[in-house]
């Protein structure tokens, strides 16, 4: 039975605008490092897919990778874009992890930060987890990272959780306010984001939702044993641990 879903949305202008601020300071201590590793240690061509705004991208980069983007949502690209010179804008393009294409192949590419979790059908997760083994060279891997679920907050949810206020422009504040709904047949989990900033001597407000589908485990090896990828290792953080009770994120290494 088909379960397919439409994965044709992107971030809305305002989150784009504020995404740097946000994530610079909830994220980049989390799996900056271990990115910036992996595709320093590539040696050839990287695809990054979910580029965003460049958190990832712009650093690697400059550290002189031979980096690549894709993404879905043009307002996350355009901010990306404002970024480059110009004579860099080739590296970033419009496109799909499901149905993305180059001329050239990759001998790395990543999908940090839940992109793949925005892929709730089942057909979607393997038609994009071949697209990526296409592209990528003989031996090459594609590494990518999902939440471990939480049972307990999954079921509890948020409800009107402040995970980031700060100022964007001196005297500007912006507030963004997070309320979860879970599906566990379904398992997605449903983020709703209520983003409010001062601008115009008023407040500005932006509602959002979005739908995450969450993993567990052995879904993933199963999900992974049916794609054309001959070998893969789940770790258990970004520091290279194996898998625990403890652990909270499944990084998954594949090779082609």
């Amino acid at each position: 039975m088909s379960d397919k879903t439409n994965t044709s949305f992107g971030y809305p202008e305002p989150f784009a605008r504020f995404y740097d601020l946000i994530y610079h300071s909830m994220r980049d201590s989390v799996d900056h490092e271990y990115f910036q590793n992996e595709i320093s240690q590539a040696g050839g061509k990287v695809l990054e897919i979910g580029v965003g705004t460049g958190r990832l991208f712009t650093d690697a980069l400059n550290r002189g990778a031979d980096i690549y983007g894709i993404d879905v949502s043009r307002h996350m690209i355009d901010v990306l874009l404002g970024k480059l010179d110009k004579d860099q804008h080739h590296r970033i393009t419009l496109q799909n992890i499901i149905d993305f294409s180059f001329d050239f192949g990759f001998d790395l590419i990543v999908a940090p930060f839940r992109v793949i979790m925005h892929l709730a059908g089942k057909e979607d997760q393997l038609n994009a987890l071949n697209n990526v083994c296409r592209h990528l060279n003989s031996n090459g891997r594609f590494i990518f990272d999902v939440f471990v679920p939480d049972l307990k907050q999954l079921i509890s949810g948020l409800n009107n959780f402040t995970d980031f206020e700060g100022e964007y422009e001196p005297g500007k504040k912006v507030r963004r306010i997070v309320t979860t709904q879970p599906d566990l047949i379904n398992q997605t989990i449903t983020v709703n984001f209520h983003l409010e900033w001062d601008e115009d001597n008023s407040v500005n407000i932006h509602n959002w939702e979005v739908p995450l589908r969450f993993f567990f485990r052995y879904e993933l090896e199963h999900l992974l044993e049916r794609s054309d990828f001959s070998k893969y290792k789940i770790l258990g953080d970004y520091h290279g641990k194996e898998l625990s009770n403890d652990s909270r994120e499944f990084i998954v290494v594949c090779r082609k």
